[in-house]
């Protein structure tokens, strides 16, 4: 019997034009994390249940993968990158030291409703500072967003900048402190939905008044420049520490993140934001492109300085934020910023003249040792054909050299975007081949 090939719902395959734009995107992030010290760790995809289970919130718990495994435990797959990471410092702080700064790439599972940029199985890119409550290390993040989208090319981007310490500080003037996440759950939606049925979620789910609704909304409705906003917030939870706390907060980021060169069109003060997890408790972020918003944040994160206490009595606060590789390849290619490729290598050499065969291999060998990609072809087809292939597969340049080229000692060197070619002298050790491949490449 014939088994039909297919793939589970919200689970992908990726063929080589959509594989290497996600290496290089992984790529980049990988290296602007390590600029700033950040060095790579690794957890298991499974977890013990109870590990999991109750850190994020209750539509995070329905949409956990969890199963008993052949030995009759209690198992699930790891939904996000932080909560395992909590389960490691506790585990290994003592050998990892104060204060830790980590960063993890790895897959994810989450069995929601797929829609455009968002499936069940997704790769998340996270960064996270573990054993300091500096501020430092909360301008360190905004820092780092800022960074790896100016690295990955993207130009027009906004990072939206909260702290839970305000809204936490408003609930508790308003009497709310005991249905705090819930209520933060039902303003996290104020993005997806409107404020009306916001407003009765927090009522119903909280048991808010509607003024006392409507006064959290008000807060969330504050906009203009970042001094008025703050000036509006500091009378707003007047009164309240933890609150004015906040503010003091969102001011020490905001002053940071512009004395270290962000750009001031490049952040926000929103106090909007929520972020939808329970363990946030202090500055929070959510980064958006502006050329299409309606994707949602593609970089969000923020401090959770209670989650380890859960695995240890030693305190280890934490910050940190997750890259959203997945939503932000899909924005990526809806923009046009990604060049579809089915390569990894920028040079291609045909094969025609099938008895030369080992002169292709010498040449490619050259090209290599210089430090770019060759693919020969494995076949001595016709050099129309080949050439063909080697468009379609997004090859940047093409070495063609048959007997008579190679007994003088010459290339065609031919740059299949501009379709220009030129002969060059070989050179010794193919000198003449690799300086003006050097200088095409350089120049695309």
């Amino acid at each position: 019997m014939t088994i039909t090939p297919r793939t589970l719902k919200g689970f992908r395959d990726f063929l080589p034009a959509a594989m290497i734009p996600r290496e290089r995107l992984i790529e980049t992030a990988r290296n602007v994390y390590r600029s700033y010290g950040f060095v790579p760790i690794d957890t298991p995809a499974l977890e013990y249940e109870e590990i999991l289970l109750g850190k994020g919130s209750e539509e995070t718990d329905r949409q956990i993968y969890r199963f008993a495994d052949q030995g009759g435990r209690r198992v699930a797959m790891r939904f996000d990158l932080t909560v395992p990471l909590a389960r490691f410092v506790a585990q290994h702080i003592q050998q990892l030291g104060k204060p830790f700064k980590r960063y993890h790439i790895g897959p994810v599972w989450r069995g929601e409703n797929t829609h455009r940029g968002r499936y069940r199985e997704f790769y998340q890119c996270d960064f996270d500072t573990i054993g300091t409550q500096s501020i430092a290390a909360d301008i360190e993040i905004v820092l780092v967003i800022h960074d790896l989208l100016r690295a990955i090319g993207v130009e027009r981007f906004t990072i939206r900048i909260n702290n839970r310490k305000v809204l936490n500080g408003l609930l508790s003037k308003l009497g709310l402190a005991s249905a705090s996440v819930p209520v933060l759950r039902a303003l996290d939606k104020l993005t997806k939905t409107d404020r009306d049925r916001v407003a009765q979620e927090m009522m119903s789910a909280a048991g808010a008044s509607a003024q006392q609704a409507d006064q959290v909304l008000a807060l969330a409705d504050l906009n203009g420049d970042r001094d008025s906003v703050v000036s509006s917030l500091q009378e707003i939870v007047h009164g309240s520490e933890v609150g004015q706390q906040g503010v003091a907060e969102l001011q020490q980021v905001l002053a940071g993140s512009l004395a270290a060169g962000v750009d001031s069109e490049h952040l926000q003060l929103d106090v909007s934001i929520a972020r939808g997890l329970d363990y946030y408790t202090g500055t929070i972020v959510e980064t958006f492109l502006d050329s299409l918003p309606e994707i949602g944040s593609i970089c969000s994160g923020g401090r959770y300085d209670n989650l380890a206490e859960l695995y240890t009595k030693e305190h280890l606060p934490g910050i940190g934020a997750s890259l959203g590789l997945d939503r932000l390849l899909a924005a990526l290619q809806e923009l046009k910023l990604i060049d579809t490729v089915a390569t990894t290598a920028a040079v291609f050499i045909p094969y025609f003249d099938a008895s030369e065969l080992n002169s292709y291999l010498k040449i490619a060998s050259w090209v290599r040792q210089a430090g770019y990609g060759v693919e020969v072809y494995p076949e001595p087809k016709k050099l129309g054909q080949q050439l063909s292939y080697a468009a379609d597969r997004g090859f940047q340049i093409a070495l063609i050299a048959g007997r008579q080229e190679l007994d003088n000692g010459k290339c065609q060197i031919k740059n299949l975007k501009t379709r220009h070619s030129l002969e060059v002298a070989t050179g010794p050790n193919g000198a003449g081949i690799v300086q003006t491949v050097r200088e095409i490449l350089a120049r695309d």
